[in-house]
This record gives C-alpha cells, sequence and structure tokens, in this order.
C-alpha cells in the first residue's frame, strides 16, 4: 500500500520551540551574522523557521513583508522585530547586537586585508566566486520565501505584480510599495473575514 502524500496537500508544521531566552536570541543572530557572508536574509529563513523553529513559514513571510517595507537592512529589522515580539526593547537590542557584533569586527579585519590585496587577480577571482555564490543563496531563499504564497493565491499575485513592476518594468520601489501596500492589507483583511 503506498502511503506517499501528494505535493499538493499541505504538510504538518512541526511544532514551535518555547520563546526564547535574551541569550538565545543574542546567540541565535550572532551566530546567523557570522555564518552569511553575501547577506544573512538567505540562511535567516532556515535558521529562525527550520533549526530554530521560532517562527512558522508564514509568519517568517508575513514579518519579513513588513521589515522589507520599514527603511534600514532587512535582516537588521527582522532582529529587532523578533527581539521585540517575543522579549520586548530587551529582545530587539539582543537581536540587533547579536547580528552586527560579530561580523562588524569581521568586516573590519577583512577589510585592513583586502586593503593590502586587492590588485591581487586571485583576490577579484574570489570575490567574483563570492558573488555568485551569494546569488545562489538569494535565489534559493526567494524560492523558500514564495512556497507558503501558493495556498494564497492574491497574495502570489501581489508578488508577482511587485516583481514585476520592480525587476522588470524598473519602476521606483517607494511609489511601487505605496500602492501595492494598501491593497495587500485591503486583499488580507478580505481574506481574514
Amino acid at each position: 500500500m503506498n502511503h506517499n502524500l501528494s505535493s499538493s496537500e499541505p504538510q504538518p508544521q512541526p511544532a514551535l520551540a518555547p520563546t526564547p531566552t535574551l541569550r538565545e536570541i543574542f546567540g541565535g543572530f550572532l551566530g546567523l551574522g557570522l555564518i552569511s557572508f553575501g547577506g544573512a536574509l538567505p540562511l535567516a529563513r532556515r535558521a529562525l523557521v527550520e533549526q530554530r523553529r521560532w517562527l512558522s513559514a508564514d509568519e517568517f513571510t508575513d514579518l519579513l513583508g513588513l521589515c522589507q517595507f520599514l527603511p534600514g537592512g532587512n535582516v537588521i529589522n527582522l532582529s529587532v522585530a523578533m527581539g521585540m515580539r517575543f522579549r520586548g526593547v530587551p529582545g530587539a537590542l539582543a537581536g540587533l547586537l547579536g547580528l552586527i557584533a560579530g561580523p562588524s569586527l569581521v568586516v573590519i579585519g577583512l577589510g585592513v586585508l583586502y586593503e593590502h590585496t586587492q590588485t591581487d587577480p586571485h583576490v577579484r577571482h574570489l570575490f567574483a566566486g563570492l558573488a555568485a555564490a551569494a546569488a545562489g543563496l538569494l535565489i534559493s531563499m526567494a524560492v523558500k520565501i514564495v512556497l507558503p504564497l501558493r495556498r494564497k493565491p492574491l497574495a502570489a499575485l501581489i508578488a508577482a505584480i511587485g516583481f514585476v513592476a520592480i525587476a522588470i518594468l524598473r519602476l521606483p520601489l517607494l511609489p511601487t510599495m505605496l500602492v501595492l501596500t494598501p491593497l495587500s492589507i485591503y486583499i488580507a483583511s478580505r481574506s481574514a473575514r
């Protein structure tokens, strides 16, 4: 007897972990900051949803949407929002400090090293390879963020319109967000009813 689940059936979500402590928030974002060269966003979803189970996939997508709308770096906003959600202002500070402490020291050290080696062709090839790897991570993360939208066709439509407007038509981000954000809020509120 074959008990394989079809891909169209929703998969059960693993239980969320208990509310993280300040130390866990700091450590989680410190680790995330230290292992995420080329941008922390591709690894943030894996760390927060799959490994630590602090958020469900849908919660991550919703929180990331909010963080992308706010000024500043998405992952920095995410660290503050996550810390604030679980531990208030002390949690927000723990997430932010954890995210930027280690990488700041690494960047300063690499900047000094790069200053002395920037004319070496091997170093240039190294950076070209790192850029390709970072692009691959970004594409992987984008696919994982889009997957929860398959159960929300109107939200997927808003995402597709945003992609076309910004990536293909090259419309400015701010006007696009000013149009799509109220529209998506309206659609989400209608769906919740």
